[in-house]
């Protein structure tokens, strides 16, 4: 069993990239995937469904918030040394346009400065043609694993 204490979060991220340890369970609960991976820059894409829609007939501002969220905590994740964790202490969310089911999106996440206790990052949403449907940024407070 791998010790995913001793491993830079880069590493960690890169093994479930490979299929070596499996994604966060809100990957599958979501529905998105991992798909590219560099130190400080992330990229995540799923296609919403039906069951994520909201009573006004379009994706639920959630859905994309925590595709932002994991874009956005995943590029800080990617820059921890051995040791370390993080955890979100704010996002802001800006919904510029509204997404419908089966279109397939991309979230990717980027550092904005990483110090030694606290990361700040951003993220877009967009579709696979290049429409922009949500940005975020990012807080987040890097600790010691407990």
């Amino acid at each position: 069993m791998t010790d995913l204490a001793a491993l830079s979060g880069l590493d960690q991220l890169r093994l479930m990239l490979d299929g070596r340890l499996p994604p966060a369970p809100i990957a599958g609960t979501v529905g998105f995937r991992l798909t590219e991976l560099s130190e400080g820059r992330v990229a995540f894409e799923g296609e919403p469904t039906l069951a994520v829609y909201n009573p006004i007939g379009s994706v639920h501002g959630g859905w994309m918030a925590t595709l932002l969220d994991s874009a956005c905590g995943c590029a800080v994740h990617s820059m921890l040394k051995p040791g370390q964790a993080y955890t979100t202490l704010e996002l802001k969310t800006v919904f510029h346009k509204a997404l419908k089911a089966g279109v397939p999106v991309r979230a990717e996440g980027r550092i904005v400065q990483s110090g030694r206790r606290a990361a700040f990052s951003e993220a877009d949403l967009r579709g696979l043609d290049g429409t922009l449907y949500a940005t975020a940024t990012s807080t987040c407070l890097v600790m010691e694993r407990v």
